[in-house]
């Protein structure tokens, strides 16, 4: 199945996606709610989804204006240096053990929402991602196993201010800057794709411009291994995203490097998953409260 969770006429929704239409669901399935927390670990409601007939006349997939798909992840959890040549091109060592970070939720909007480039740098850097949704939670999770944890997957850009993350020997400043990973817009259930969503073609470019071009079969650590090395340190719960990291391409790594502009729109496209869409902005001036301008007066 394939759903978009987004905003009609009729309201905030979740909706299955069939032949480029989008059927709201929150109006038809009680329990469903305005994102997919409802649905994750509900395999009796999706069931009833997957065999309903009758959905309606529903509207095309383009009237819906995405969310996330789930409001509120309890986790974001990104991998880094998870593909070979990214790693050299950024001087890395290979390691023996995943890079792991974490996303706050003020970091992350949803597809066509705008990306902010802020006013404190200019290395706004765009990473082409996979994102695994966890269905099932669990801690110590095998390996064999593990794919059955997992409730679906999308599409993610990990949008990284390149000068804060190398301020620290840890990434977290250079990838929590408000509103800079784009999540969405579709989640697509693992019967759709390929054992651990491997094999995919991943490719981020502005207008006619390739960014990165690689395949989801050239991670280090797949799917089902990232989700048992990480269920080892932490209990996963459902809802928890992962990100796969990125592959080779990155603007930091060109020469001269390929920072994001305002004005421009970056697109990250997994195949047989979707687009996901974000066009950069300047961060906007703060908002002076009448206090502080009557205190300057």
């Amino acid at each position: 199945m394939r759903f978009l969770v987004g905003v009609t006429e009729s309201g905030p929704a979740v909706h299955l996606v069939r032949d480029a239409r989008a059927y709201n669901l929150s109006e038809r399935f009680d329990g469903v709610g305005e994102d997919l927390a409802g649905l994750i670990g509900n395999p009796r409601l999706l069931q009833q989804i997957a065999g309903a007939v009758d959905l309606g006349p529903g509207v095309p997939v383009s009237h819906v204006t995405p969310s996330l798909p789930v409001r509120r992840p309890p986790s974001i959890i990104c991998m880094g240096l998870n593909y070979i040549e990214h790693i050299k091109e950024g001087g890395y060592d290979i390691p023996d053990y995943p890079a792991l970070f974490m996303r706050g939720p003020k970091s992350i909007m949803a597809a066509g929402a705008p990306m902010v480039l802020p006013r404190c740098s200019e290395k706004l850097d765009y990473e082409a991602e996979l994102m695994v949704i966890i269905g099932q939670g669990g801690r110590h999770i095998a390996e064999e196993e593990a794919l059955s944890h997992v409730f679906g997957y999308t599409v993610f850009n990990d949008g990284s201010i390149r000068d804060y993350q190398r301020k620290t020997h840890q990434w977290t400043p250079g990838k929590n800057f408000d509103d800079t990973g784009a999540i969405g817009p579709f989640v697509v259930t693992p019967d759709e794709l390929p054992e651990g969503a491997s094999g995919l073609s991943i490719e981020s470019r502005v207008g006619s411009e390739i960014l990165q071009r690689s395949n989801t079969a050239n991670m280090i650590w797949p799917v089902a291994r990232a989700i048992a090395i990480i269920s080892e340190y932490t209990t996963l719960q459902p809802g928890d995203h992962i990100a796969m990291g990125t592959p080779p391409g990155v603007g930091h790594a060109k020469t001269p490097p390929r920072w994001l502009r305002s004005g421009e729109t970056v697109e990250i496209e997994i195949e047989g998953i979707g687009i996901c869409a974000s066009p950069v902005v300047d961060e906007a001036e703060p908002v002076r409260s009448k206090s502080s301008v009557a205190a300057n007066a």
